[in-house]
């Protein structure tokens, strides 16, 4: 039976470099909010030789969306991945809707695409480098653990302040959280989840963080090896994590930021609180 790899944020620039990646492994499945990016990402690919493209517009906040993107999944053949691109950055919207769409929607897409692993599936969260430049305490880890509780949104906000600046990095700690306390389910089933946490790419949400945020220009002038990632290089990390080379990793985060975490917190930039 054929493989099937599903990415969300599949018309996004670290989705359409995966979907590159991936793409002559096995049918591709692409979801975001948008079907005409959507569209233009499968013709760009159909034009690089990868045709085995089907897509599918989902609202990864939405449960019966995310159930039917998981179904259709099924239909194509045997998941051989979920990769989770799909989110929001600090200037992209409220603090309540990053949460949520960071949340609850890898919630969401965690619980569909379970039930579909088979030995040798792995779902690929992408977190971030910012979930170390905040603080991970007992307080909230347990309440992120469960991001589908049904008051999950209002109790993280006496955390948030539904700032978007404190929402976004809480909810990609929340990220590596749900990866490692799910990676006893995915194993059950001789599965794998992991997270992959990138620095400063060079993608369109990436270049517009940068461009709004003086922080992002401190963290690449600390950047040890002097420039942004691109995202291929995110793709290539989630290839190898997908791969048999990667088959005892598991239920932890990949740091792919050219050592910026490394060398903010080893200069003592920035002292992470407990």
């Amino acid at each position: 039976m054929s493989k099937v790899y599903v990415i969300t944020g599949g018309s996004g620039g670290m989705g359409k470099a995966i979907a590159r990646r991936l793409g002559k492994q096995g049918t591709l499945l692409l979801a975001d909010v948008s079907d005409e990016r959507l569209q233009q990402a499968a013709e760009e690919l159909a034009a690089e030789g990868i045709t085995a493209v089907s897509t599918q517009t989902v609202d990864i906040t939405n449960e019966r969306q995310v159930e039917e993107l998981a179904a259709a999944a099924a239909k194509l053949g045997e998941l051989g991945a979920i990769i989770h691109t799909a989110g929001l950055s600090p200037t992209m919207s409220n603090g309540r809707r990053i949460m949520e769409v960071n949340m609850v929607g890898t919630g969401l897409i965690l619980k569909a695409f379970l039930p579909l692993a088979v030995p040798g599936s792995v779902a690929v969260c992408i977190s971030s480098m910012s979930a170390f430049f905040a603080p991970r305490n007992d307080a909230f880890v347990e309440l992120l653990k469960n991001p589908l509780a049904p008051d999950f949104l209002d109790r993280i906000e006496a955390f948030t302040q539904g700032k978007p600046e404190a929402s976004y990095p809480i909810s990609k700690i929340g990220v590596q959280v749900i990866v490692e306390d799910q990676a006893w389910a995915w194993g059950r089933k001789g599965a794998r989840i992991v997270s992959v946490s990138p620095g400063t790419i060079n993608t369109p949400m990436g270049r517009q963080e940068a461009e709004q945020s003086a922080a992002m220009q401190m963290l690449l002038d600390n950047t040890p090896l002097g420039r942004e990632g691109e995202a291929s290089e995110i793709a290539g990390a989630v290839a190898f994590l997908v791969g048999e080379d990667a088959s005892y990793i598991t239920g932890t985060d990949i740091r792919v930021d050219g050592g910026t975490v490394a060398r903010v917190q080893s200069a003592g930039l920035f002292k992470r609180p407990q």
